[in-house]
């Protein structure tokens, strides 16, 4: 869909030069001589490179529309990851690049919101929070404040958090995903 370059905005997926193109930031400038321009910063949805455009306010430049989908994940094999659309049934394996470092955090049964063009995936976007158990956790040290001091722990995923110090081996805790950041404990 060919829209004016002005009308672009951070969060758009723009096609230029024949690749997808998410747009970070977007800053119309004006010059003291001369026509307005758009500045715009983007990154290569498959590779990654950033890269700086200007186009003219008057440009036309061509925005990709991207399909979202509940997905649940089924299993792991190596560095692919199949997930089942919740609508169709299809099923799609994406490669553990595409989902990043959350991917520590998916379990079985999991609903993600997956992101695709053309049926390819281009991004996933696991809940917010999961639940998992403590299996190691450091001792408490005398003289430590609660409200102030965390302490070292061990997810039941292979993954180290901090948690304050009441949290022992064994109590489920809230953890969020995308900072591996302790957030509460878990209400059973």
């Amino acid at each position: 869909m060919q829209v004016d370059a002005n009308t672009i905005r951070k969060g758009h997926v723009i096609d230029y030069n024949n690749k997808l193109w998410s747009v970070l930031k977007s800053e119309i400038m004006t010059p003291g001589k001369g026509a307005s321009v758009v500045q715009v910063e983007m990154r290569d949805v498959r590779t990654g490179i950033k890269t700086n455009v200007r186009w003219r306010t008057q440009e036309t430049v061509e925005r990709v529309q991207l399909h979202d989908h509940d997905m649940q994940f089924l299993f792991s094999s190596g560095d692919e990851y199949t997930f089942m659309n919740q609508e169709n049934f299809e099923q799609l394996s994406i490669p553990k690049d595409i989902i990043g470092d959350p991917v520590v955090y998916l379990q079985e049964g999991m609903i993600c919101n997956v992101q695709t063009y053309e049926g390819a995936a281009l991004s996933v976007e696991l809940p917010a929070t999961v639940i998992l158990e403590i299996t190691e956790a450091d001792p408490v040290v005398k003289g430590q404040t609660a409200s102030s001091s965390y302490k070292p722990a061990k997810l039941s995923n292979g993954v180290k958090i901090m948690v304050p110090p009441f949290i022992d081996a064994g109590t489920r805790v809230v953890v969020n995903t995308s900072d591996s950041s302790y957030v509460e404990r878990a209400r059973d």
